[in-house]
């Protein structure tokens, strides 16, 4: 999730529960005409190994249509060491679909078409795809489908969402269902996965189904891979998570930033505990870190 699962996540949760989630998507790397692979772009940081030691293993992810510099930077992910690179095909927010970008590539098969043969065969390492069913239309899906087979992708994520939604509604698992016997790909599904229950009802209707990506539910429920790989739980975990990812957010460089990224994940992460609404809100409407601090430690005992 952009802004929210990048390597301080990571790290933080790896280190309060190691093993659980076998495998993070990192967020995006927005491709740009003058894009620079320097530490100096916050997204390219989040991806440095350097970075990521103690980290849950990382897979890192794209998004732009720019072939060229789609090609720079899985060069340059490669030479980092990595294996596999994700094209984001499936964000929703407006601002990127109107530049066809993210989902916005969905009613557009032919340019699809016409990046995958500009990238594919200049590219040293597996490329895996992120789509929802389309922008507005869920027949999108279907024209994108023989795109995709006719590459080696090493995966095909899907929401069964249209863009248009953003995340509202209902996954569309009917729709989902005829799809996914026509990709020749493993698809990994993705969308409301929020508890153990979720995740078997999918595996249940989808057997053929390769994985499931977790998603935000992980941050409304941070025990949930720890549940989903059938091991131990503690009541205490999501409020030692809490507190220790609140540790860490104070190594950021000012105040602001700390007080702006602590409410970011807690505005998800308070529904881990027994407050109610108004008790939570009482963090978002604090001004000063001690108070928002002070607040969480009391949230947290």
């Amino acid at each position: 999730m952009q802004g929210l699962t990048e390597v301080l996540f990571r790290r933080t949760y790896e280190a309060c529960f190691p093993g659980a989630i076998e495998t993070a998507v990192a967020p995006f790397i927005a491709l740009t005409r003058n894009l620079r692979f320097s530490t100096d772009n916050s997204q390219i940081r989040d991806i440095l190994p350097e970075n990521n030691r103690g980290s849950i293993p990382v897979i890192p992810q794209i998004l732009g249509k720019e072939p060229d510099e789609f090609i720079l930077v899985a060069n340059h992910l490669s030479d980092l060491g990595y294996t596999e690179v994700n094209w984001n095909m499936g964000c929703p927010m407006r601002a990127i679909t109107a530049k066809h970008r993210g989902c916005g590539l969905m009613p557009y098969p032919d340019e699809v078409r016409a990046i995958l043969d500009a990238v594919i065969p200049r590219i040293p390492i597996a490329l895996s795809v992120k789509v929802r069913l389309g922008l507005k239309d869920p027949d999108d899906i279907f024209r994108m489908v023989p795109v995709l087979n006719d590459y080696p992708l090493r995966s095909v994520t899907i929401h069964p969402r249209l863009g248009r939604q953003q995340y509202t509604g209902v996954p569309d698992l009917d729709t989902f269902g005829l799809v996914l016997p026509l990709l020749r790909h493993p698809v990994v599904y993705n969308g409301d996965i929020c508890s153990v229950a979720d995740a078997r009802r999918i595996r249940e209707r989808f057997p053929q189904v390769a994985d499931i990506m977790v998603g935000r539910g992980v941050l409304y429920r941070p025990t949930l891979p720890l549940e989903l790989a059938g091991r131990e739980t503690l009541p205490d975990d999501a409020r030692r998570f809490i507190r220790r990812l609140v540790e860490e957010i104070h190594t950021l460089p000012t105040e602001s930033s700390q007080i702006r990224k602590i409410k970011e994940y807690w505005s998800l992460l308070w529904k881990s505990l027994p407050i109610s609404e108004l008790q939570a809100r009482q963090v978002l409407r604090a001004q000063e870190l001690t108070v928002v601090d002070k607040l969480i430690d009391t949230f947290t005992q």
